[in-house]
Order: structure tokens, then sequence, then C-alpha cells
């Protein structure tokens, strides 16, 4: 299937080039993006090629835009007032693009067809899945895996995702972010379908480095059953385009050891003195004990100084 065409049509100066630009950077994204000027550049091109999607200003004229073909047409209106046509459908301007891309995603989806008719991702093969978790505590955990994430991150698409009980919302990671992984744990369980797609607007960037703000109620990440947490991890990791996927992972989610056993290696930042290393042995110990000997097998032992 060959890329969808999205023409983007406003007379305000330099706001089709700024939500153009903001399509283009989304690599899950395989449309073609187009920016019109006017009405009669988006008409004369619907005359060469056929447009998938049109994003328009609410300012261009009605009528006319019903003279325009387009498989979806998004209106962009600024008071929600403006006049809609049947198969318009309105989206609030002055918003960010994450949050525009995410309506056209919803809107998209509501057909109940796959997103993927209308998006594709980049990716061939399964991700690689490491967690990071340590029973030893205030031993710079949550720093490795970032850093181990942006060394990744130079070769491939790596996703970094927080799953502590407090992660720091304000340090970190931002401090009133638009979406956290809550948001993402909700379309894992409403809209599995489009979950690849929708996570493409929710994920913020430090460097090179793709991530998922914590969620910022501890009690809510408690609640969070071990089915849910699985299979939200084999959707990321079977179907979105990120080839490695790190997860930050706190000894108190339900499940903690089945979430291990989900991935290919576990790295484990520990100190040498004495109080650490017993730490390490009682857990090692119990992973033996409840059968996981298989995650024991996958421990990647990080020393870490001071």
């Amino acid at each position: 299937m060959g890329s969808k065409r999205l023409v983007i049509c406003d007379p305000e100066e330099g706001y089709a080039s700024a939500l153009a630009s903001y399509f283009m950077k989304r690599k899950e994204l395989a449309f073609q993006v187009y920016i019109c000027r006017s009405l009669q550049n988006v008409m004369a091109m619907q005359g060469e090629e056929h447009i998938d999607y049109l994003i328009i200003s609410a300012d261009c004229d009605s009528e006319e835009r019903g003279r325009i073909a387009a498989d979806r047409k998004f209106i962009l209106t600024v008071s929600g007032q403006e006049r809609m046509e049947k198969d318009e459908i309105p989206v609030m301007k002055y918003q960010p693009g994450e949050a525009i891309l995410t309506e056209i995603i919803r809107c998209c989806g509501l057909d109940g067809q796959s997103g993927e008719l209308y998006f594709q991702t980049a990716k061939k093969v399964t991700g690689t899945l490491i967690g990071v978790f340590s029973p030893v505590h205030r031993i710079g955990k949550t720093s490795y895996a970032i850093e181990l994430g942006q060394k990744l991150a130079l070769k491939s698409d790596v996703l970094y995702v927080n799953m502590e009980l407090y992660g720091g919302i304000g340090g970190l990671f931002e401090e009133n972010p638009s979406y956290t992984l809550a948001d993402v744990l909700y379309y894992s369980r409403q809209e599995s379908k489009n979950l690849p797609l929708v996570l493409s607007t929710m994920t913020g960037r430090m460097k090179n480095l793709d991530y998922l703000n914590p969620m910022p109620v501890s009690d809510d990440v408690k609640e969070v059953a071990p089915q849910e947490w699985t299979g939200l991890i084999r959707q990321i990791v079977e179907n979105s385009i990120y080839e490695t996927v790190i997860l930050d992972v706190d000894e108190g989610l339900r499940g903690v050891y089945d979430i291990l056993r989900l991935c290919s290696e576990v790295h484990m930042p520990a100190a040498e003195d004495e109080v650490s290393r017993a730490k390490v042995r009682q857990f090692e110990a119990e992973l033996q004990l409840l059968g996981y000997e298989d995650v024991l097998q996958k421990l990647n032992r990080k020393e870490q100084k001071g």
C-alpha cells in the first residue's frame, strides 16, 4: 500500500508550515504532507492527485470546501461554532500538534477498521525488551535506564517507559504532561487496535530518546493488574515502531516478576557494599524459590559507584 496524502490548507502565515513540520517529524506516519495556501491551490492539486486527508481552516468558504473530494475532511475551528457540513470533522486549531494528530487517529478509527488502513508503522520485526530493576534503592536506576536508552537510540528507535510508583514528575519528566502512562494504559484497555498510532502522540523526547511520562498517582500504579501490564507491554513491543523498549520497573508493581519474565534481558544496578549485596542475594533467592529461574538467568548486574 502506498503512502496516503495529507493536505493542510490555512491562510494564517506559518501555521500550516508548523503543523506540517510536526507531522513530518513523526516517523511512525507514512503519509505524505502537502501545504496549500488557498482553496484554489487545493482544487488544483485534486485535479492531479487524490487527497486522502484534508486539514483546512474554517475561514475557508464552506461551499467551496464542499467541492473538494477528500476521504476525510478536518476543519480547523477557533470558536467551535463555525458552520460544518456533514462530512466535515471539527478540530480545535490552537492546540498542540500531538492533540490534533490524536483526534485524527481517533476519528479514523471510528469505522472499526484497523488504524493501519490509514497510517503505517515502519517496524518490520518484534522489538527487544530490556528491563531495568534493582532490589537496592537509591542506586541510580532511573538515570542508568535513561542513559542506556539514549545510547541505544543513537542507532535505532528506542522507547523508555517509567513504571515506578514515584517516577519523579517535575524532575527528569514534565511537570504537567499532556499524557502519561495512564493514558497509554487506557488505550490499551479500550482501543488496542489504535494503540501503536496513539502512542506516537503521547511520547516526550530526551535528546534522541522517546519516553512516556510516569503515572502521577502511585495508587493508580499499584492497582494495575498484572495481565494489563503484560498486555500493554506486548502491544508496544510487537506493534509499535520501537526496536527497543526499556522498562524502568518498580518492585511495588503487581506481577513484577512476570513483567521481568517478558524481558529478553534484565539490567540490575547494584553496589558493592555488604548491605546491597545482601539485598541482591535475597532477591535472587526469592526468584529461585518462586520458580522464576528464567528471570534469574537474564540478570545482568551493573555495579554502580557511590
